[in-house]
Protein backbone atom coordinates (compact mmCIF):
# COMPACT_ATOMS: atom_id res chain seq x y z
CA UNK A 1 0.00 0.00 0.00
CA UNK A 2 2.84 2.38 0.89
CA UNK A 3 4.66 1.39 -2.29
CA UNK A 4 1.58 2.26 -4.39
CA UNK A 5 1.27 5.65 -2.71
CA UNK A 6 4.94 6.35 -3.35
CA UNK A 7 4.58 5.41 -7.00
CA UNK A 8 1.52 7.65 -7.35
CA UNK A 9 3.27 10.54 -5.67
CA UNK A 10 6.28 10.08 -7.92
CA UNK A 11 4.15 10.06 -11.06
CA UNK A 12 2.41 13.22 -9.90
CA UNK A 13 5.72 15.01 -9.38
CA UNK A 14 7.03 13.88 -12.77
CA UNK A 15 3.82 15.02 -14.49
CA UNK A 16 4.04 18.39 -12.77
CA UNK A 17 7.65 18.88 -13.77
CA UNK A 18 6.85 17.86 -17.33
CA UNK A 19 3.97 20.36 -17.52
CA UNK A 20 6.10 23.13 -16.06
CA UNK A 21 8.87 22.41 -18.52
CA UNK A 22 6.49 22.41 -21.47
CA UNK A 23 4.94 25.71 -20.36
CA UNK A 24 8.39 27.27 -19.96
CA UNK A 25 9.42 26.07 -23.43
CA UNK A 26 6.19 27.41 -24.94
CA UNK A 27 6.75 30.84 -23.39
CA UNK A 28 10.36 30.79 -24.58
CA UNK A 29 9.29 30.03 -28.15
CA UNK A 30 6.59 32.73 -28.03
CA UNK A 31 9.20 35.28 -27.03
CA UNK A 32 11.89 34.09 -29.46
CA UNK A 33 9.85 33.29 -32.55
CA UNK A 34 8.15 36.03 -34.64
CA UNK A 35 4.44 36.47 -34.24
CA UNK A 36 2.13 35.35 -37.03
CA UNK A 37 0.76 37.72 -39.66
CA UNK A 38 -2.37 39.68 -38.86
CA UNK A 39 -5.03 39.32 -41.55
CA UNK A 40 -7.80 41.92 -41.78
CA UNK A 41 -10.69 42.38 -44.18
CA UNK A 42 -11.95 45.68 -45.53
CA UNK A 43 -12.89 47.70 -48.60
CA UNK A 44 -11.33 50.30 -50.85
CA UNK A 45 -12.63 53.57 -49.42
CA UNK A 46 -15.29 55.33 -51.48
CA UNK A 47 -14.14 58.92 -52.09
CA UNK A 48 -16.43 61.00 -54.29
CA UNK A 49 -16.99 64.71 -54.88
CA UNK A 50 -20.28 66.28 -55.97
CA UNK A 51 -19.38 69.02 -58.46
CA UNK A 52 -21.60 72.08 -58.82
CA UNK A 53 -21.41 75.69 -59.98
CA UNK A 54 -21.11 78.29 -57.21
CA UNK A 55 -23.37 80.71 -59.11
CA UNK A 56 -26.75 80.21 -60.80
CA UNK A 57 -27.22 80.34 -64.54
CA UNK A 58 -27.83 78.50 -67.78
CA UNK A 59 -25.40 75.68 -68.64
CA UNK A 60 -23.56 76.44 -71.86
CA UNK A 61 -21.24 73.44 -72.14
CA UNK A 62 -20.52 70.12 -70.37
CA UNK A 63 -17.12 68.83 -71.46
CA UNK A 64 -17.00 65.53 -69.55
CA UNK A 65 -18.76 62.23 -70.08
CA UNK A 66 -19.27 59.39 -67.62
CA UNK A 67 -16.09 57.34 -67.38
CA UNK A 68 -13.77 60.14 -68.52
CA UNK A 69 -10.52 60.53 -66.61
CA UNK A 70 -9.85 64.15 -65.68
CA UNK A 71 -6.95 66.00 -64.09
CA UNK A 72 -7.05 68.66 -61.41
CA UNK A 73 -7.91 72.04 -62.94
CA UNK A 74 -9.61 70.71 -66.07
CA UNK A 75 -12.67 72.71 -67.18
CA UNK A 76 -15.62 70.33 -67.02
CA UNK A 77 -18.43 72.77 -67.83
CA UNK A 78 -19.37 76.43 -68.25
CA UNK A 79 -22.35 78.71 -67.74
CA UNK A 80 -23.42 81.53 -70.05
CA UNK A 81 -21.28 84.49 -68.90
CA UNK A 82 -22.96 87.50 -70.57
CA UNK A 83 -24.62 88.83 -67.41
CA UNK A 84 -21.56 88.21 -65.24
CA UNK A 85 -19.28 89.84 -67.83
CA UNK A 86 -21.48 92.96 -67.90
CA UNK A 87 -21.41 93.15 -64.11
CA UNK A 88 -17.63 92.88 -64.23
CA UNK A 89 -17.38 95.73 -66.76
CA UNK A 90 -19.65 97.93 -64.63
CA UNK A 91 -17.64 97.18 -61.49
CA UNK A 92 -14.37 98.10 -63.23
CA UNK A 93 -15.86 101.41 -64.42
CA UNK A 94 -16.97 102.27 -60.88
CA UNK A 95 -13.51 101.56 -59.53
CA UNK A 96 -11.93 103.84 -62.15
CA UNK A 97 -14.39 106.65 -61.34
CA UNK A 98 -13.86 106.33 -57.59
CA UNK A 99 -10.09 106.29 -58.05
CA UNK A 100 -10.28 109.48 -60.14
CA UNK A 101 -12.35 111.27 -57.49
CA UNK A 102 -9.94 110.25 -54.73
CA UNK A 103 -6.94 111.33 -56.77
CA UNK A 104 -8.49 114.73 -57.39
CA UNK A 105 -9.24 115.23 -53.70
CA UNK A 106 -5.76 114.14 -52.61
CA UNK A 107 -4.08 116.51 -55.07
CA UNK A 108 -6.03 119.48 -53.70
CA UNK A 109 -7.26 122.52 -55.61
CA UNK A 110 -5.63 123.31 -58.92
CA UNK A 111 -4.11 126.73 -59.58
CA UNK A 112 -6.73 127.27 -62.28
CA UNK A 113 -9.50 126.69 -59.73
CA UNK A 114 -7.99 129.25 -57.34
CA UNK A 115 -7.62 131.83 -60.12
CA UNK A 116 -11.20 131.24 -61.20
CA UNK A 117 -12.42 131.71 -57.63
CA UNK A 118 -10.41 134.94 -57.30
CA UNK A 119 -11.90 136.25 -60.53
CA UNK A 120 -15.35 135.45 -59.18
CA UNK A 121 -14.65 137.49 -56.04
CA UNK A 122 -13.41 140.45 -58.11
CA UNK A 123 -16.49 140.29 -60.29
CA UNK A 124 -18.76 140.12 -57.24
CA UNK A 125 -17.00 143.10 -55.66
CA UNK A 126 -17.49 145.15 -58.83
CA UNK A 127 -21.15 144.19 -58.97
CA UNK A 128 -21.57 145.19 -55.31
CA UNK A 129 -19.92 148.58 -55.89
CA UNK A 130 -22.25 149.28 -58.81
CA UNK A 131 -25.27 148.18 -56.78
CA UNK A 132 -24.19 150.47 -53.92
CA UNK A 133 -23.92 153.44 -56.29
CA UNK A 134 -27.34 152.78 -57.74
CA UNK A 135 -28.87 152.37 -54.29
CA UNK A 136 -27.35 155.62 -53.00
CA UNK A 137 -28.51 157.54 -56.09
CA UNK A 138 -32.05 156.21 -55.78
CA UNK A 139 -32.08 157.04 -52.07
CA UNK A 140 -31.08 160.68 -52.78
CA UNK A 141 -33.67 161.01 -55.52
CA UNK A 142 -36.35 159.54 -53.31
CA UNK A 143 -35.62 162.11 -50.58
CA UNK A 144 -36.22 164.92 -53.10
CA UNK A 145 -39.32 163.18 -54.41
CA UNK A 146 -37.69 162.87 -57.82
CA UNK A 147 -37.72 159.04 -57.78
CA UNK A 148 -40.39 156.75 -56.42
CA UNK A 149 -39.99 154.68 -53.31
CA UNK A 150 -40.45 151.54 -55.44
CA UNK A 151 -37.34 152.43 -57.43
CA UNK A 152 -35.40 152.95 -54.20
CA UNK A 153 -36.56 149.58 -52.83
CA UNK A 154 -35.57 147.85 -56.08
CA UNK A 155 -32.10 149.40 -55.85
CA UNK A 156 -31.79 148.21 -52.24
CA UNK A 157 -32.78 144.70 -53.25
CA UNK A 158 -30.16 144.73 -56.00
CA UNK A 159 -27.54 145.82 -53.47
CA UNK A 160 -28.51 142.99 -51.11
CA UNK A 161 -28.26 140.43 -53.92
CA UNK A 162 -24.84 141.73 -54.91
CA UNK A 163 -23.65 141.51 -51.29
CA UNK A 164 -24.87 137.90 -51.04
CA UNK A 165 -23.12 137.02 -54.31
CA UNK A 166 -19.88 138.50 -52.94
CA UNK A 167 -20.12 136.41 -49.77
CA UNK A 168 -20.68 133.27 -51.88
CA UNK A 169 -17.67 134.07 -54.08
CA UNK A 170 -15.48 134.67 -51.04
CA UNK A 171 -16.55 131.32 -49.54
CA UNK A 172 -15.74 129.55 -52.82
CA UNK A 173 -12.31 131.16 -52.84
CA UNK A 174 -11.69 130.13 -49.23
CA UNK A 175 -12.55 126.50 -50.05
CA UNK A 176 -10.28 126.59 -53.08
CA UNK A 177 -7.40 127.91 -51.00
CA UNK A 178 -8.03 125.45 -48.15
CA UNK A 179 -8.41 122.40 -50.38
CA UNK A 180 -10.53 119.28 -49.75
CA UNK A 181 -11.49 118.39 -46.20
CA UNK A 182 -10.01 115.30 -44.59
CA UNK A 183 -13.52 113.90 -44.16
CA UNK A 184 -14.14 114.12 -47.91
CA UNK A 185 -10.89 112.25 -48.61
CA UNK A 186 -11.78 109.55 -46.07
CA UNK A 187 -15.21 109.15 -47.62
CA UNK A 188 -13.70 108.89 -51.11
CA UNK A 189 -11.27 106.21 -49.93
CA UNK A 190 -14.10 104.22 -48.38
CA UNK A 191 -16.11 104.46 -51.61
CA UNK A 192 -13.10 103.21 -53.58
CA UNK A 193 -12.63 100.25 -51.21
CA UNK A 194 -16.31 99.33 -51.56
CA UNK A 195 -16.11 99.51 -55.35
CA UNK A 196 -12.99 97.33 -55.35
CA UNK A 197 -14.76 94.75 -53.21
CA UNK A 198 -17.63 94.74 -55.69
CA UNK A 199 -15.09 94.26 -58.48
CA UNK A 200 -13.56 91.26 -56.69
CA UNK A 201 -17.01 89.70 -56.32
CA UNK A 202 -17.73 90.25 -60.02
CA UNK A 203 -14.40 88.64 -60.98
CA UNK A 204 -15.11 85.61 -58.78
CA UNK A 205 -18.56 85.19 -60.33
CA UNK A 206 -17.07 85.14 -63.80
CA UNK A 207 -14.52 82.54 -62.63
CA UNK A 208 -17.25 80.54 -60.85
CA UNK A 209 -19.14 80.27 -64.13
CA UNK A 210 -16.54 77.62 -65.00
CA UNK A 211 -16.70 74.17 -63.38
CA UNK A 212 -13.20 72.79 -62.75
CA UNK A 213 -12.01 69.42 -61.46
CA UNK A 214 -10.70 69.79 -57.89
CA UNK A 215 -8.50 66.68 -58.18
CA UNK A 216 -7.58 63.81 -60.48
CA UNK A 217 -10.39 61.31 -60.88
CA UNK A 218 -13.01 59.64 -63.04
CA UNK A 219 -16.43 61.08 -63.89
CA UNK A 220 -18.94 58.78 -62.23
CA UNK A 221 -22.28 60.40 -63.10
CA UNK A 222 -23.46 63.28 -65.31
CA UNK A 223 -26.59 64.83 -63.82
CA UNK A 224 -27.29 67.93 -65.99
CA UNK A 225 -27.05 68.75 -69.70
CA UNK A 226 -26.35 71.99 -71.65
CA UNK A 227 -29.33 74.34 -71.69
CA UNK A 228 -30.43 73.48 -68.16
CA UNK A 229 -31.11 76.34 -65.75
CA UNK A 230 -29.37 75.46 -62.50
CA UNK A 231 -29.16 77.02 -59.07
CA UNK A 232 -25.95 77.58 -57.17
CA UNK A 233 -24.79 74.33 -55.58
CA UNK A 234 -27.04 72.11 -57.70
CA UNK A 235 -25.21 68.83 -58.58
CA UNK A 236 -23.83 68.69 -62.12
CA UNK A 237 -21.26 65.87 -62.05
CA UNK A 238 -19.99 63.26 -59.60
CA UNK A 239 -16.24 62.76 -59.51
CA UNK A 240 -14.64 59.61 -58.07
CA UNK A 241 -11.19 60.49 -56.72
CA UNK A 242 -8.42 58.14 -57.81
CA UNK A 243 -5.55 59.38 -55.65
CA UNK A 244 -4.70 58.62 -52.96
CA UNK A 245 -6.25 55.16 -52.60
CA UNK A 246 -7.20 54.10 -49.08
CA UNK A 247 -8.38 50.84 -47.55
CA UNK A 248 -10.86 51.02 -44.68
CA UNK A 249 -10.57 48.06 -42.33
CA UNK A 250 -10.96 47.24 -38.63
CA UNK A 251 -8.81 45.60 -35.96
CA UNK A 252 -9.93 43.90 -32.73
CA UNK A 253 -8.82 45.36 -29.43
CA UNK A 254 -6.54 42.37 -28.52
CA UNK A 255 -4.55 42.99 -31.73
CA UNK A 256 -4.38 46.76 -31.33
CA UNK A 257 -1.03 46.63 -29.55
CA UNK A 258 0.57 44.71 -32.42
CA UNK A 259 0.20 47.49 -35.00
CA UNK A 260 1.29 51.10 -35.36
CA UNK A 261 1.09 53.89 -37.97
CA UNK A 262 3.69 53.40 -40.70
CA UNK A 263 3.65 49.61 -40.44
CA UNK A 264 4.04 47.82 -43.77
CA UNK A 265 0.97 46.16 -45.24
CA UNK A 266 0.10 43.99 -48.21
CA UNK A 267 -3.28 44.49 -49.88
CA UNK A 268 -4.71 41.50 -51.72
CA UNK A 269 -7.73 41.40 -54.01
CA UNK A 270 -9.96 38.45 -54.84
CA UNK A 271 -8.65 38.54 -58.42
CA UNK A 272 -5.09 37.90 -57.25
CA UNK A 273 -3.74 41.44 -57.23
CA UNK A 274 -1.14 42.37 -54.60
CA UNK A 275 -0.22 45.90 -53.60
CA UNK A 276 2.19 47.43 -51.12
CA UNK A 277 0.91 49.86 -48.51
CA UNK A 278 1.25 51.10 -44.98
CA UNK A 279 -0.98 52.00 -42.05
CA UNK A 280 -1.72 55.70 -42.20
CA UNK A 281 -4.28 56.16 -39.45
CA UNK A 282 -5.59 54.26 -36.41
CA UNK A 283 -8.79 55.60 -34.92
CA UNK A 284 -8.50 56.62 -31.26
CA UNK A 285 -12.18 55.80 -30.72
CA UNK A 286 -13.60 52.30 -30.39
CA UNK A 287 -16.74 51.45 -32.37
CA UNK A 288 -18.92 48.51 -33.26
CA UNK A 289 -17.92 46.76 -36.45
CA UNK A 290 -20.20 47.58 -39.42
CA UNK A 291 -22.53 44.69 -40.23
CA UNK A 292 -21.47 44.74 -43.87
CA UNK A 293 -17.86 43.89 -43.01
CA UNK A 294 -17.64 41.30 -40.25
CA UNK A 295 -19.38 38.11 -39.12
CA UNK A 296 -22.27 38.02 -36.68
CA UNK A 297 -19.93 36.99 -33.86
CA UNK A 298 -17.80 40.10 -34.32
CA UNK A 299 -20.61 42.59 -34.83
CA UNK A 300 -20.97 43.04 -31.09
CA UNK A 301 -17.20 43.43 -30.56
CA UNK A 302 -15.54 46.79 -30.19
CA UNK A 303 -12.97 47.44 -32.90
CA UNK A 304 -10.77 50.28 -34.13
CA UNK A 305 -10.91 51.65 -37.66
CA UNK A 306 -7.73 51.62 -39.74
CA UNK A 307 -6.81 53.55 -42.85
CA UNK A 308 -4.26 51.71 -44.98
CA UNK A 309 -2.66 53.80 -47.73
CA UNK A 310 -1.97 51.93 -50.95
CA UNK A 311 1.47 52.90 -52.24
CA UNK A 312 1.25 51.21 -55.66
CA UNK A 313 -2.35 51.63 -56.85
CA UNK A 314 -3.52 50.96 -60.39
CA UNK A 315 -6.81 50.54 -62.22
CA UNK A 316 -7.23 47.10 -60.68
CA UNK A 317 -8.41 48.73 -57.44
CA UNK A 318 -11.99 50.02 -57.56
CA UNK A 319 -13.82 52.00 -54.92
CA UNK A 320 -15.86 49.77 -52.65
CA UNK A 321 -13.94 46.62 -53.70
CA UNK A 322 -13.43 44.08 -50.88
CA UNK A 323 -9.77 43.42 -50.11
CA UNK A 324 -7.64 41.54 -47.62
CA UNK A 325 -4.96 43.37 -45.66
CA UNK A 326 -2.02 41.33 -44.34
CA UNK A 327 0.11 42.94 -41.63
CA UNK A 328 3.42 41.56 -40.33
CA UNK A 329 3.87 43.11 -36.87
CA UNK A 330 7.56 42.07 -36.53
CA UNK A 331 8.56 43.26 -40.02
CA UNK A 332 10.54 46.50 -40.18
CA UNK A 333 9.94 48.90 -43.04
Amino acid sequence: MNIARRWGLGLTVVAGLTAAGYWSWTEYRAQRLPQSDLTLHGNIDVRQVILAFRVPGKIETIAAEEGDRVAAGDILGTLEKADYSDQLTLARAKVEASAAVLSMLEQGSRAEDVELAQAGVAQAEAALALARTIRDRQAALAQRDIASHQAHEAAQAGFDEAAAALRQAEATLALALEGPRSGDITQARAALSADRATLNIAERRVADAELRAPSDGVILTRVREPGSIVAAGEPILTLALTSPVWVRTYVNEPDLGRIAPGMAAEIRTDSGGRYRGQIGFISPVAEFTPKSVETEELRTSLVYRLRVIVETPDQGLRQGMPVTVVLTPDEER
